[in-house]
């Protein structure tokens, strides 16, 4: 089949024409504006499959192995969350938070999608990031060594891995979603574990609210991400764990997606 032919295909199974562009232009191994000039010419024989695959209700990141996440393109696979778009205003937080050459923590790092994007915007900082899982550190490790950034990656859960050591800033996008969400019905291709802790979602997120502060530097700040409806029960758990300056952050729908709070010591 031809790329034209594709398109009307992916038209057929119901496919935004968006991620059916990015899929053809990545078989194809040219740009989107390639495609628009070349739509006649015979496609890779695996082209249509991965229409199908799409369909399917398999991320498009799965397919070509690769994810934008603010101004890097990071590696994933099946062991790790796809970075969202959602999550860069995380990381504009601890970037605009971070004094220089602090001491940062990113706790399950997944693909090291916060902590490269750290690292690359300020390369004055010491970032560290753990992970429980030894197949998404691998993963986080092998994008730090090919984009040249250099990030001390630790194995094991939430902050076990430092005990003994103090941080400026910790970070953290840990499992929320509640196990009743609807949702969760649709990101089977990803890992549940790094998706939901069970219950009402919030387990996690007080977890790091009640642990963090013997890791912080007296001023130093916590910030969490979270789901749209959870900002309010996270700065609650912020409060009772003894945080000052507790507020929480929006995302580019305008939706309060994280949440910090600055340790006094």
């Amino acid at each position: 089949m031809s790329f034209d032919e594709l398109l009307v295909e992916a038209r057929r199974l119901g496919l935004e024409r968006q991620d059916a562009l990015a899929w053809l232009a990545h078989v194809s191994g040219h740009d989107r504006t390639w495609l628009f000039a070349h739509g006649d010419e015979a496609a890779p024989a695996n082209a249509a499959a991965g229409l199908q695959r799409l369909a399917a209700g398999e991320p498009l990141a799965h397919l070509t192995g690769w994810q934008p996440f603010h101004d890097l393109v990071l590696a994933v696979t099946p062991d790790v969350l796809i970075p969202r778009p959602d999550t860069e205003a995380l990381v504009e937080w601890a970037l605009e938070l971070a004094p220089g050459g602090a001491r940062v923590a990113d706790l399950g790092t997944g693909s090291g999608a916060i902590a490269l994007a750290l690292k690359a915007a300020r390369p004055d900082l010491a970032v560290t990031a753990t992970d429980l899982s030894p197949t998404a550190l691998a993963v986080a490790r092998a994008n730090g060594e090919r984009l040249g950034l250099a990030v001390d990656w630790r194995l094991g859960s939430w902050l076990a891995p430092l005990a003994g050591e103090a941080f400026d800033l910790i970070v953290s996008n840990p499992p929320y979603i509640a196990a009743d969400d609807p949702h969760l019905a649709a990101l089977t291709h990803e890992p549940l574990g790094a998706l939901t802790p069970g219950g009402d979602g919030l387990a996690d997120l007080a977890h790091l609210a009640a642990t963090s502060p013997t890791h912080l530097h007296p001023g130093g700040w916590l910030l969490l991400e979270h789901g749209w409806d959870q900002a309010e029960a996270v700065q609650r758990l912020l409060a009772q764990a003894g945080f000052a300056n507790v507020r929480s952050q929006t995302d580019r729908a305008g939706r309060p997606r994280c949440t910090g709070g600055r340790w006094q010591g």
